[in-house]
């Protein structure tokens, strides 16, 4: 340390000069730099949710969370961290990358390790990689109730009208909807009737999703709708369009009973 002080005052011409560089320099540089006004401090994330309506919290875990984590996405490059959460109906997997890694690089790798996710068990939706947000992102959260309008309706509401108007306000990037119930029309057998009867689930299943107009069920028909085709006709092509005619639960209880077994 006294070399040093010595120095500097036996050549305090020289120092003073390579001051006003760095000085002269840092003010260039300072000018050039990119400025934010909230600027992002966390590390690089990427958030891999699945839906699977339905589950219990402990059946998600099982089935889906612990499968992505362990076997899917644990070793991914540049991985630093894997968290998961199991909630009913949801798995969340939280993957931080090590520090100055390229954000679509590292979305990039994960959506490689994705394409295989149809080894998973057929229990669920595909998995979705989030979108990129900044760590200030959520601003404000907002919930609905009422005592007039069901559960389902504040449903289809906050979906189809609540959802979209907030999206369409410029600076807002992702709206996020929990607790939500999808309309759907379910089938509840009974065991009693079914052997009564001599009909078999599997006959209920095909029968129901057959029904529609395309069914997420691979071994039915129904999973291929294929088109309607086409007419010719001397002036002009017209073409065919599907029309499902299950639409209500009354509809769907007048389908006739497939037999599987033959």
């Amino acid at each position: 340390m006294r070399a040093i002080i010595e120095s500097s005052l036996r050549f305090r011409l020289l120092v003073v000069a390579l001051a006003g560089a760095a000085i002269a320099v840092g003010v260039t540089q300072l000018r050039q730099m990119p400025v934010e006004v909230l600027p992002d401090f966390t590390p690089p994330t990427v958030e891999v949710q699945t839906e699977a309506l339905g589950l219990s919290a402990a059946e998600v875990e099982q089935l889906i969370t612990v499968p992505m984590e362990q076997d899917l996405l644990n070793g991914v490059a540049f991985l630093d961290d894997i968290r998961s959460q199991s909630v009913p109906g949801l798995s969340r997997i939280l993957m931080i990358f090590e520090p100055g890694t390229n954000l679509f690089r590292a979305r990039q790798v994960v959506a490689e390790r994705l394409t295989q996710a149809h080894a998973l068990p057929n229990v669920s939706k595909p998995p979705q990689m989030l979108q990129p947000l900044s760590s200030t992102n959520r601003v404000m959260m907002v919930g609905i109730s009422s005592k007039d309008v069901s559960a389902l309706e504040m449903s289809v509401l906050a979906r189809w009208t609540i959802g979209p108007r907030l999206v369409g306000v410029p600076g807002v990037a992702n709206v996020a909807i929990w607790g939500q119930q999808d309309r759907q029309l379910q089938v509840q057998v009974d065991p009693v009737n079914l052997r009564k009867n001599d009909v078999t689930l599997l006959q209920v299943i095909e029968t129901a999703g057959n029904a529609l107009w395309v069914s997420p069920l691979t071994f039915i028909e129904a999973s291929t709708p294929g088109t309607g085709g086409f007419i010719d006709t001397p002036n002009q092509r017209l073409g065919v369009q599907h029309r499902s005619p299950v639409t209500t639960a009354a509809d769907l209880a007048k389908v006739r009973l497939e037999d599987s077994r033959k």
